[in-house]
């Protein structure tokens, strides 16, 4: 008769390849721009979507659960007892069971449905096919299908049901949900390891400083947890983009620079706009030069942001330094949108993210998500302009009657002195960014400690390790990628 290894020694056993995995997984998502969320169409999307899967998982693997999930967690009047149904997914393919204390991989859902997410973010299936491991996603609170009221139109228009819309608040969702799956599956001991993306690469980070009860390590992408509070510049996402840009090709990044004014000048005139909605061969009338700058400003930055593995950027460059559309300096941007777009008989600069996500981020970002976000007033390929907190937190009043509070982020989270903190603090944290995505410039950069590791990589936003320290546990071993 075999001897069995006690489970708690099981559990031990899988602690050395957890922390191989944590220090040399790869992430990528395709996360919205943060603070921003215009453009980009839908056949990018798709396109980019594409390029991230790596599953050779079937869709009738992934099943679909729903939990009965609290509206309110850290109060206790009669409201906070309500619940809604909040949606999770897994699939067990791979997964060799809790009596081997076999990992459980977590996706955290940020600002939209998971229906994209599930079986396309590649650490989880990945890493599912190398440790034997659980997928679980999680959605986000009141996003998708996890919406306590009709619809997440009817949770924003409820002054009192939005006020449970926070991430504090989706944290604590992700905790219960995790628990209750790990209780139900007898799978108290298998180590739980979480990931996410630009917003959800923060959720991800904070969920291991807040839970890690709860969670072994995190894996943050593009986790801008320093664009608070004043940490980093507020333009310095901006400063990636006209660097990416102007690397790209010097005369393009001239001719961007100079557009901005020459638009101003055009829309002045009498029939300015009507010759602006010709040139640029806009779908609707323009009403403002505002109108058209916006949608350049969110093709240049999404561009920038969701560059691999299509080169946007050089795709742009390319139409405005050829000039199939004109020699001028508006007729050279149009053949930029031509370049990015395709040949359309109009051009609406359509909307890559769904009207459900644009409303929730504008709501989040009206109440703890506050990343001032400018282009300041030199530096950049963009025209110039300043955070204004005043005109801000009035245009937040108007819409819900709420003030933002810019300081709530790093007085929860943490931010300030981050180095310092998460040395003190923090441990199984790795964040990955390509510095060529603009929210590297508000991430963790350098390794902080023998665990909380940041591994970055100058022209993919893809990090690949290409070599293994020989003692993972080592205070001197740096992560090494190409």
């Amino acid at each position: 008769m075999a001897i069995r290894a006690p489970r708690l020694f099981q559990a031990a056993l899988w602690l050395p390849c957890l922390l191989i995995l944590l220090q040399f997984i790869t992430f990528t998502c395709a996360s919205p721009r943060l603070g921003v969320l215009r453009g980009y169409n839908k056949e990018k999307k798709n396109k980019f979507r594409e390029s991230l899967i790596a599953s050779d998982s079937s869709t009738s693997d992934y099943q679909t659960f729903y939990y009965d999930q609290t509206l309110d967690h850290f109060n206790y009047q009669p409201e906070s007892y309500t619940t809604f149904r909040q949606r999770y997914v897994m699939n067990f393919k791979r997964w060799r069971g809790a009596r081997t204390a076999a990992p459980i991989l977590v996706y955290l859902g940020a600002e939209s449905s998971i229906d994209d997410d599930v079986g396309s973010i590649g650490v989880l299936p990945e890493n599912a096919r190398l440790f034997g491991a659980l997928e679980l996603y999680i959605e986000h609170r009141f996003y998708g299908q996890s919406v306590p009221l009709e619809s997440s139109e009817e949770v924003l228009k409820n002054a009192t049901i939005r006020g449970y819309f926070s991430s504090a608040q989706a944290l604590a969702d992700y905790a219960e949900i995790i628990l209750h799956v790990k209780k139900n599956l007898s799978a108290e001991l298998s180590p739980v390891i979480v990931a996410g993306g630009s917003y959800g690469g923060m959720l991800a980070s904070w969920f291991r400083l807040k839970y890690p009860h709860v969670a072994l390590g995190a894996i943050a992408s593009s986790a801008p947890i320093l664009y608070f509070d004043d940490i980093v510049p507020s333009n310095s996402y901006y400063v990636v983009v006209t660097k990416d840009f102007k690397e790209a090709s010097l005369s393009c990044y001239d001719t961007i620079k100079s557009s901005w004014s020459e638009i101003d000048k055009i829309a002045s005139k009498a029939n300015g706009l009507s010759e602006l909605t010709k040139k640029f061969k806009t779908c609707k009338p323009l009403k403002n030069a505002s109108d058209l700058k916006d949608s350049l400003d969110s093709l240049y930055s999404v561009a920038a942001q969701y560059d691999v593995p299509s080169n946007y950027v050089n795709m742009v460059c390319k139409g405005i330094d050829g000039g199939s559309k004109g020699t001028d300096i508006l007729g050279r941007i149009f053949s930029g949108v031509v370049a990015y777009y395709g040949e359309k008989d109009c051009y609406d600069f359509e909307d890559f993210f769904s009207a459900e996500t644009l409303d929730g981020w504008d709501w989040q970002t009206c109440s703890d998500i506050v990343m001032p976000d400018d282009y300041g007033l030199n530096g950049t390929m963009f025209p110039a302009s300043q955070f204004d907190y005043k005109e801000y937190k009035e245009t937040c009043q108007h819409k819900y009657g709420v003030q933002p509070r810019p300081h709530w982020i790093t007085t929860y989270y943490g931010g300030q002195h981050i180095k310092l903190i998460l040395k003190r603090f923090g441990s199984n944290i790795i964040f990955t960014n390509g510095l060529r995505d603009p929210y590297s410039s508000a991430g963790v950069l350098e390794n902080i400690s023998n665990s909380i590791i940041a591994v970055t990589t100058k022209e993919e936003r893809r990090p690949k390790v290409v070599d293994l320290p020989a003692n993972p546990t080592s205070q001197d071993n740096e992560t090494v990628v190409s």
